[in-house]
């Protein structure tokens, strides 16, 4: 029979298994919440990255300024309202300030801008099509649907904009038509990350 051992006895040997952190985790672990309390504040109010970050030595610095640039990164998204631009902005302003090579992000948010601004302007115009097309075919299928029940040619007033199957429907159709921005970002996103 087997020996029976207790939770401690088997956290210790997962722990062995993993072995001790390296210094560049351990400085991580310690600077990573300072950049990202960082960049809250930023976000919320408008604190001096670049001042708060020189409060700090340079063996922290780095670690901060990834932690700050992660925590932006992933506040900037598809501008579907005001709110989402001005964050945006805000956002990538941010990681400018705090980014070594502006040249090289200058260049990756020029791409970034084109593709947030074809989404305000050709997307917004792409939704009310491809509404206005999906509203036409389920209006169609629901007065197919009455004559068959019916057996009545008769034109019959219903709000397919309220149906749930019209909703969900709609709900994939605006998925589907921003993925296609979504990926564009994420690959700008990554390409912002290994910047310095």
């Amino acid at each position: 029979m087997g020996v029976i051992k207790s939770a401690a006895e088997i956290a210790r040997e997962k722990l062995e298994k993993i072995g001790e952190p390296t210094e560049q985790e351990r400085l991580k672990w310690k600077y990573g919440p300072e950049g990202e309390k960082l960049a809250a504040l930023y976000l919320k109010e408008d604190t001096n990255l670049v001042g708060e970050i020189k409060k700090h030595d340079d063996k922290a610095r780095e670690f901060i300024v990834a932690s700050i640039s992660d925590i932006l990164l992933r506040n900037i998204s598809l501008p579907r309202n005001e709110a989402a631009r001005r964050t945006n902005k805000k956002a990538m302003d941010g990681i400018k300030s705090v980014k070594n090579d502006k040249v090289a992000v200058e260049n990756v948010f020029s791409r970034m801008r084109h593709v947030l601004d074809h989404y305000v302007q050709e997307g917004a115009r792409q939704k009310k099509q491809a509404y206005e097309s999906l509203k036409s075919e389920f209006e169609a299928k629901v007065q197919q649907a009455i004559r068959q029940k019916t057996g009545v040619n008769a034109r019959v007033n219903v709000d397919v904009e309220k149906q749930p199957q019209f909703l969900e429907e709609w709900q994939r159709v605006q998925a589907q038509m921003e993925a296609q921005y979504l990926t564009l970002l994420d690959d700008y996103k990554r390409e912002l990350a290994v910047i310095k």
